[in-house]
């Protein structure tokens, strides 16, 4: 398994860290090494499953994680190898007494497309809380989740995760001056400057920033701006590679991504790390050919298989 992907290096201990799960790592048609896609991932305590392949719920079966544990699900496009495993998934989830409510984000016509899964499978009922919109779809004090729309035929979504920057207390230095342990600390936590006994003591003086965490998930997509701009200084980009360089009209006709592509994009965005997915039934035997690709213009890429764990 693919471990540590990226590790911080600054001398402070890390914020919590980012867990992917690739559950399916195939394209269109799944083989006997790589189901349909989907990925899961889990910061804090958010569980996300990015797009449901035909087949998740067995995947995560085997994988040993409970799909009860779920928060949010991301839609990237509702093209059959992306979505097809949602009935399943929901019928397991009712089975299993789901008691939170399911926030499904994905683009437009996704409400109408899980309305008529309801209508079709009338057997389950879980609660969920569907959106459609692009832009910054979550903003909390902790996180944020961006949707940013792409090029591929039906209306198609890249996702941003990011953990925001925080402040941390130097307990050395909050000792030193002899602050009192107070609601003034709670200020400096938040990057206020405070006064003790007539004192000025300033937030930047007496704290540090942790720098937060990004992981940028694009799969079916042509070559676009939009994917670079998404992409920008993350941590990690997960990238779909469904074509070879031979076959760069065929992914252009298809408007898929080839292993060059991906490699383009993280070199002109400065992420950290490239991971290859949504790899060809071609390729099956032979991926290392996309791997091989992509490193000459991105020297920092893996591929990956299913049931691969990646931590940034």
């Amino acid at each position: 398994m693919l471990r540590n992907v990226y590790k911080h290096s600054a001398p402070f201990l890390p914020m919590e860290p980012i867990t992917i799960t690739f559950l399916g790592t195939g394209n269109a048609v799944p083989t006997k090494l790589r189901n349909h896609t989907a990925i899961l991932i889990e910061f804090l305590n958010e569980h996300v499953l990015l797009d449901c392949g035909e087949g998740t719920q067995r995947q995560f079966k085997i994988a040993g994680i409970s799909p009860a544990k779920l928060t949010r699900l991301l839609i990237t496009h509702w093209h059959g190898d992306h979505v097809l495993g949602i009935p399943g998934l929901f019928q397991t989830l009712a089975m299993s007494e789901y008691q939170k409510t399911l926030d499904i984000h994905g683009p437009r016509g996704t409400q109408r497309f899980l309305h008529a899964i309801e209508e079709l499978f009338r057997d389950f009922k879980i609660n969920t809380r569907v959106s459609e919109s692009e832009g910054v779809i979550v903003d909390t004090p902790e996180f944020t989740i961006e949707a940013r729309p792409l090029p591929h035929g039906p209306p198609t979504l890249g996702y941003s995760i990011a953990l925001k920057d925080r402040r941390h207390l130097d307990k050395a230095k909050i000792q030193k001056l002899k602050l009192p342990n107070s609601p003034l600390l709670g200020q400096l936590q938040k990057g206020k400057d405070i006064m003790v006994k007539g004192k000025k003591v300033k937030a930047k003086d007496v704290s540090y920033i942790e720098k937060g965490k990004k992981v940028v998930v694009i799969l079916d997509t042509g070559m676009t701006d939009s994917a670079v701009q998404l992409a920008q200084d993350a941590d990690l980009l997960i990238c779909e590679s469904t074509f070879s360089q031979e076959e760069t009209e065929k992914a252009r006709e298809y408007k898929h991504l080839t292993a060059v592509d991906a490699a383009t994009i993280a070199k002109k965005a400065k992420v950290k790390s490239l991971i290859l997915t949504h790899i060809s039934q071609r390729y099956e035997h032979s991926p290392r050919i996309i791997e091989k690709e992509a490193k000459k213009i991105f020297k920092n890429t893996k591929i990956v298989k299913d049931f691969d764990v990646v931590t940034v």
